[in-house]
């Protein structure tokens, strides 16, 4: 019987269950013999236990007998309209961990498929939940978790030794809001901050933002600032015991994939903003991913990339043949804004074992950057929260942990670690591709009560910490960590 046919027969089955009922008591006014009564009276067959739908004991329902069979029948539709089966818990250790931050449909729990729903709010405002593709330059492929961006050719002029040399590069961000329309890019009005002296220099000489210049035939010309893609990146624990508030990033031995020159250096430093003097002065985030020729990429357009030439997110990479533009495409990283899942990128960082773990460059330079005042005049960075010590998953990885999170998961290769960033565009105003790490590790008291758990939104986090379940390492004071993480934003989930 389906729901509609139910719903149809139900105030019948109650009004003749009134008039039965009525009946009977008229028949005892008037005096009715006692066994009639009784007979009359006599409980109905019990059909009160447990309600068995495919060999699966359902729970007890608040309409007994009548509302358990609902509930079967509606169960029985939801998985014929949706083709979602429900997981036995025995199972988890039969599911791959794939850091799927996705949502789940709406049409889970529902009587109609998923085709039955509308679209999502975003579609209509792109500030409503809903998915919204940020980083609009390239295509997205949500499955895979990779990004296709165009490819650039620059040029380096250092007068250095690798005067000359090619520079590829993608463009992610920038502080023109115009350009950034056009181009598919995040708009970013923070990065006017970046550009920052030598410390107790009153003279303007960057040591942040590289200078650079467009030429007629378009390639950008940058001052300074090569990266050497050829360390082969490695990240190995000491220690894979995550027990109490144990950290293992204290025992990591690493080796960043990539590293850019700093300031002094010869070819001047490396640093993936620059500023373009015949572009408005606008600032752009532009990331290297390889210093190659372009014959040897050309080598690279079936797919076999060499990880000593490119950045090590790098899956594919062709510079284009015949007059056509060169494509890179990306590796993504799951993460969380305000409770909705996000995809990024992670391109450079300030310190080397923020790089390895993230598959970054190494970028020094970024060092100089001011840290640990989000939000405040000048301040060119937003805050992204990690976890040392979260979730792992269980009996030595055999059990995957719905609340698996954190750094001491990502090094024992349990996936990304799942990270919590500040604003983005169209959920906040202060989004900046310059991630301050606030890094946090749970109090043991927090352990011993069972109180971590995956965290997905900031001022949860804040509020754990005021609360003191989550301090600095060691169990410092919380705050900005001194890392400096280049990830912009690519895709918003919800």
């Amino acid at each position: 019987m389906n729901n509609n046919k139910l719903s149809k027969l139900l105030p019948v089955l109650l009004l003749v269950a009134l008039v039965a009922a009525a009946c009977t008591s008229l028949e005892a006014q008037e005096g009715a013999a006692p066994a009639q009564i009784e007979e009359d009276t006599a409980a109905p067959e019990d059909t009160s236990g447990p309600i068995v739908v495919e060999g699966v004991e359902l729970p007890p329902t608040a309409g007994g007998a009548t509302g358990a069979a609902i509930a079967a029948e509606t169960a029985d539709e939801t998985r014929a309209t949706t083709g979602v089966e429900g997981v036995d818990v025995n199972d988890l250790e039969d599911i791959e961990d794939e850091d799927d931050v996705r949502p789940s449909p709406p049409s889970i729990g529902a009587d109609v498929p998923v085709t039955y729903f509308g679209p999502p709010p975003s579609t209509v405002n792109e500030n409503l939940v809903g998915p919204n593709q940020l980083l609009t330059a390239g295509t997205l492929d949500e499955d895979a978790g990779y990004i296709t961006l165009p490819l650039y050719q620059g040029r380096l002029a250092s007068g250095g030794p690798n005067d000359g040399r090619n520079i590829w590069y993608i463009v992610t961000d920038t502080s023109d809001e115009g350009n950034a329309d056009a181009l598919g890019l995040n708009f970013s009005p923070k990065l006017n901050y970046a550009d920052l002296p030598p410390e107790d220099v009153d003279f303007f000489t960057s040591t942040t933002v590289r200078r650079s210049f467009f030429d007629q035939d378009g390639i950008l010309v940058f001052s300074g600032g090569f990266v050497d893609f050829s360390p082969e990146r490695e990240v190995n624990p000491g220690s894979t015991d995550t027990s109490g508030t144990n950290n293992l990033l204290e025992t990591l031995d690493f080796t960043p994939g990539a590293v850019g020159t700093d300031v002094g250096d010869p070819d001047g430093f490396y640093s993936p903003l620059t500023l373009i003097s015949n572009a408005g002065g606008h600032t752009y985030n532009a990331p290297a991913v390889s210093n190659a020729s372009e014959s040897t990429l050309q080598a690279m357009c079936d797919g076999e990339v060499d990880y000593s030439l490119v950045h090590d997110s790098v899956v594919s990479i062709c510079p284009g043949d015949d007059g056509e533009p060169g494509t890179v495409t990306l590796e993504l990283v799951p993460g969380f804004s305000f409770g909705r899942p996000v995809l990024y990128l992670s391109m450079d960082a300030n310190a080397g074992i923020a790089a390895a773990l993230e598959g970054a460059v190494h970028a020094p330079a970024l060092d100089n950057i001011r840290l640990g005042e989000d939000d405040s005049l000048f301040s060119s960075v937003e805050r992204i929260f990690g976890t040392t010590n979260g979730p792992v998953n269980q009996d030595g990885g055999a059990v995957i942990n719905p609340q698996r999170q954190g750094f001491n998961s990502a090094i024992l290769g349990e996936g990304g670690p799942l990270n919590v960033l500040g604003g983005i565009p169209t959920i906040a105003t202060d989004y900046s591709p310059l991630w301050d790490l606030n890094l946090g590790e749970w109090t043991q008291e927090a352990i011993d009560r069972g109180v971590p758990s995956r965290l997905t939104e900031e001022f949860q986090i804040l509020g754990f910490v005021e609360d003191g379940w989550i301090t600095g390492p060691g169990g410092s004071a919380y705050g900005s960590s001194g890392v400096l993480i280049n990830c912009p934003i690519v895709h918003r989930f919800l």
